[in-house]
């Protein structure tokens, strides 16, 4: 049986979500897991050709299949977790695209559609971070814990080029923009420890910014709130503060869409530039991000985005001065 998920996905900027719970089975144990209904394209058995190419470089990706005329490959998700699966029936494979690539990930089964609210999971902050970077949040469904997973990471352990990291340098090789005097100032939220440090370290080390990095959207706006506050208390303008805002869109607490949408619903933040970088930024889900008047969307790891955010400051303080003058 084959589902397509196409339909299911809910209203932009509600700080909603939905959830599809999966399970890996092994011998003594069921494990539950949570990936984003958005990311998902279609539910579909085990294919009965699978090509095994010789020589494949990771461990976990077990092989290639034609689906829709398309060469998709496919990735065991209970190896990339290093669980032992067990087959008590017969496996399902999800179907996904983020990044803008398509890829597939074996699984025991699927179990149902939760639409939950992003404060209703716990992010992986702190020494529960250090646990796993396979894990970004957890969520107790129908009394089961529900750990929600990185499948970026999975995608960026099998090909490094598709790392942040791995991206750096392609990206820092696009023509420059205009050098700016003052730094820019860039307010980061992204519930991946990893993302933070790589995005602060390379945008700081090469670009003449100066990175606040936070966990979440709720997080940011809590801060974005004390900047206001600090705006009236100091007789000074906001963007002395704050330039831009640059977040990712799945996170616990609150998601990048939501937190978007009150920036640009706020008559003394509006002005601040938005920018998404996620892996959901795909051509059929720009529309989410343009309907909670996102100034710019970003694929993750494409860290083009520099120059996009080089640009919109450039020209925001070059406007400012041509009035003060």
């Amino acid at each position: 049986m084959e589902t397509r998920m196409s339909n299911i996905l809910v209203e932009t900027g509600t700080n909603e979500v939905e959830i599809l719970e999966i399970f890996i089975d092994e011998e003594d144990y069921r494990g539950y897991y949570g990936v984003n209904v958005a990311k998902v394209l279609e539910i579909i058995p085990l294919p009965t050709q699978i090509i095994r190419p010789p020589n494949t470089t990771s461990r976990f990706a077990i092989g290639l299949f034609n689906h829709r005329e398309k060469i998709v490959p496919l990735i065991d998700l209970a190896m990339w977790l290093g669980r032992a699966r067990t087959e008590r029936k017969p496996p399902n494979v999800l179907i996904t695209e983020f990044n803008n690539i398509v890829n597939a990930f074996l699984v025991s089964g699927v179990t149902r559609i939760h639409r939950i609210a992003w404060n209703d999971i716990r992010p992986m902050d702190g020494y529960m971070e250090g646990i796993s970077e396979s894990i970004t949040g957890v969520v107790e469904l129908e009394r089961k814990i529900v750990l929600l997973l990185d499948l970026e990471k999975a995608i960026a352990d099998m090909n490094p080029d598709l790392a942040i990291t791995g991206s750096a340098r392609r990206s820092m090789d696009t023509p420059q923009a205009e050098s700016l005097d003052e730094p820019i100032r860039v307010l980061h939220a992204d519930d991946s420890g990893v993302v933070r440090r790589n995005v602060k370290r390379l945008l700081e080390e090469n670009n003449n910014f100066v990175v606040e990095s936070f966990i979440n959207g709720e997080a940011a706006w809590t801060h974005l709130m004390d900047v206001k506050k600090r705006v009236h208390e100091q007789n000074c303008n906001l963007h002395d503060l704050v330039d831009v805002v640059l977040t990712d869109v799945e996170m616990p607490g609150m998601d990048g869409y939501h937190l978007c949408k009150l920036i640009k619903e706020d008559q003394e933040l509006k002005s601040l530039p938005v920018v998404l970088f996620s892996s959901l930024i795909t051509d059929r889900l720009l529309h989410k991000g343009q309907s909670v008047g996102a100034d710019g969307q970003f694929a993750k790891p494409d860290l083009t985005l520099v120059y996009f955010i080089r640009e919109s400051v450039g020209k925001r303080r070059r406007a400012e001065v041509r009035v003060e003058n």
